[in-house]
């Protein structure tokens, strides 16, 4: 599976962005999706996860509120839409894609995508 992830860019604090990823090379349908972030000298962190199904959702305690996460199978692509963004989320956002039901942990994610910036200015 080949995920590219696109979307980010650079705004203010309070406004709203949303990413996607896109599959190629065989259906999502049957993985769970997460997005990721990194954030400069900062260690990869979990942002959100989707079933397979698009019918549990998981969030970091950081974005819960904030952020949704959401998936057309159909069109073979993930969402993250992030609203009322705040300066702590600036970071590089990475998709990724792993068997497994409700998946927090990068190191059970099998494919990544190469990650989008998000930048929120002051």
């Amino acid at each position: 599976v080949q995920l590219q992830a696109f979307g980010g860019g650079l705004v203010q604090a309070g406004e709203s962005l949303r990413l996607s990823c896109a599959a190629s090379g065989r259906s999502l349908s049957s993985y769970a999706m997460g997005w990721f972030r990194q954030a400069p000298g900062k260690e990869r962190e979990f942002v959100a996860t989707i079933t397979w199904s698009g019918g549990i959702t998981y969030y970091a305690d950081s974005v819960k509120g904030r952020f949704t996460i959401s998936r057309d199978n159909a069109k073979n692509t993930v969402y993250l839409k992030m609203n009322n963004l705040k300066p702590e989320d600036t970071a590089v956002y990475y998709c990724a894609a792993a068997y497994g039901i409700v998946v927090t942990r990068d190191n059970e994610y099998a494919y990544w995508g190469q990650g989008t910036q998000v930048t929120v200015s002051s």
